[in-house]
């Protein structure tokens, strides 16, 4: 028997101004880092040792784990993998969701969102936003730096490296540190949910989902740890 556990980032600075975010590398607000603390603190509630760590290679993943890390005193060294980014969201990032919904509409907002293989126009590849053109990104190949990305695509990238680096592991506790739609992605894998069920999944930040697996992957259970912040995504 063994524990995955998978946390979104805290809140970041970006969540906080309600803007269109995805492969922009913002960090963590101050409520954000608090969040992650508290996370370590239920976790160590749970009195789970971690194993192995992963996150994305994007800020707020890295140091939301880094305070969880600290809290648990945790040494080991976490993996890092661009394919646990967030979904990159076009030509809408860096805009304000409201300004976008009386804009484009609510519907047209939330099907950009929230539906499976709807992307966003690509984002120009001179805008200063775009991956090419940020630092962290350099060493990732080129042709495999979006521009745009639907839910689909992002389910794709996560679950390819879950499968070959992660899903591989036996008997140990892993913990995953990354985004909304990454975190969704995996959600939808591992719970076998249809393309409905997943568009109407929400993921809070800094509120880790236990979930406990036998030795062949089959889940037992899974819980938020933060009852109170629970999302109704699973019941068992």
């Amino acid at each position: 028997m063994s524990y995955l556990i998978l946390v979104r980032h805290g809140q970041s600075v970006w969540n906080l101004e309600n803007r269109f975010t995805g492969w922009v590398d913002v960090d963590l607000s101050e409520k954000g880092k608090s969040e992650a603390k508290k996370s370590a603190e239920l976790i160590n509630k749970e009195n789970l040792v971690i194993d192995l760590y992963f996150s994305s290679v994007q800020l707020r993943a890295k140091n939301t784990l880094k305070i969880i890390q600290e809290e648990l005193k945790g040494n080991k060294l976490p993996s890092e993998a661009w394919q646990l980014n967030e979904r990159h969201y076009g030509a809408l990032t860096g805009l304000n969701k409201d300004e976008m919904k009386i804009k484009l509409g609510e519907d047209k907002v939330h099907q950009f969102r929230r539906s499976w293989d709807l992307r966003p126009d690509p984002l120009k590849k001179e805008n200063p936003y775009h991956p090419s053109n940020i630092d962290i990104y350099k060493n990732i190949p080129q042709d495999k730096i979006p521009s745009t990305e639907s839910l689909k695509d992002t389910y794709e990238r996560v679950i390819d490296f879950y499968k070959q680096k992660i899903e591989i592991i036996n008997d140990k506790n892993i913990l995953i540190s990354a985004h909304g739609n990454s975190i969704r992605a995996l959600c939808k894998y591992l719970f076998n949910l249809n393309n409905n069920e997943i568009s109407k999944l929400e993921i809070p930040t800094g509120n880790p989902l236990v979930i406990e697996m036998n030795n062949e992957k089959k889940i037992l259970g899974a819980k938020y740890l933060d009852s109170n912040r629970a999302k109704d995504l699973l019941v068992f």
